[in-house]
C-alpha cells in the first residue's frame, strides 16, 4: 500500500498580511523561511528542523505598524496547513509530548490532534521583547496555531533565566511533540485514533 503524501499549501491574504505556507509532514527538516521578523524566522527554522517537517514560509505584513499581525497570522496559516496535511487524521499517533532543555531553560509541550482547538500556557518572560518579537506574542502564536490546527496544546516553562533560551526551548518542545503526534502508527491500520470514529467534526 502506497502511503499518500501529507503535504499542504495554504495562503491567507488580508489587509494586514499576505502569507503562504507549504508544509510536508514527512520531510527531513528543510526550512525556507522569510517573514520579515528575524526572531520568528529563527524559531520557525528550529520548529522545522526538530519536527523533521519541510517548511516554506513567505509572509509580508504591516511591519511599519508592528510585528503583531505577522506573528499571529503565520500561526493561523501554519495551523491550517497542519490540519490540511493531516486530512482525516487516520492512522496517526494523535498525541505527543516533549520536555526540552536549552541551557538553563526547560520547556514542556503536549499536543493532541483530537479535533478541538484549545491552548493553555503556564510561564512568564522577564523582558518585553526578544529581538523584533514581543514576548506576549509567543504564547499567542501557539494559541493561533492550536485553534486553526484543531488541536489541544499545553505549553509550560519549567525553568529559565534568558528569554531567548526560554522561547527556543518552547519551540523545540513543540517541534518534538508535533513530530511524535503526527507519526503513522502501523497498529492502527489506517483507522481513526478515537472512540468517536472521527477527529474532524
Amino acid at each position: 500500500m502506497v502511503e499518500q503524501p501529507r503535504t499542504a499549501t495554504v495562503t491567507r491574504k488580508t489587509g494586514e498580511t499576505d502569507i503562504e505556507i507549504t508544509l510536508n509532514l514527512d520531510g527531513t527538516g528543510q526550512a525556507d523561511i522569510a517573514t520579515g521578523v528575524g526572531f520568528l524566522d529563527h524559531m520557525l527554522h528550529a520548529l522545522a528542523r526538530h519536527a523533521r517537517f519541510d517548511l516554506k514560509v513567505r509572509a509580508e505584513g504591516d511591519l511599519h505598524i508592528d510585528e503583531h499581525h505577522t506573528v499571529e497570522d503565520v500561526g493561523i496559516v501554519l495551523g491550517r496547513a497542519l490540519a490540511e496535511a493531516l486530512a482525516d487524521r487516520k492512522g496517526i499517533t494523535r498525541m505527543g509530548h516533549a520536555i526540552v532543555p536549552m541551557d538553563e531553560a526547560l520547556a514542556l509541550v503536549a499536543v493532541d490532534f483530537g479535533g478541538r482547538g484549545y491552548f493553555v500556557f503556564d510561564g512568564q518572560f522577564s523582558s518585553d521583547r526578544i529581538g523584533q518579537v514581543g514576548t506576549t506574542l509567543i504564547p499567542h502564536f501557539f494559541e493561533s496555531m492550536a485553534h486553526e490546527g484543531r488541536m489541544n496544546l499545553h505549553a509550560r516553562l519549567l525553568a529559565g533565566v534568558d528569554d531567548h533560551h526560554r522561547a527556543e526551548a518552547l519551540f523545540k518542545s513543540l517541534a518534538r511533540a508535533l513530530d511524535m503526534a503526527v507519526q503513522r502508527d502501523a497498529r492502527l491500520a489506517g483507522q481513526v485514533p478515537s472512540t468517536k470514529g472521527t477527529l474532524t467534526v
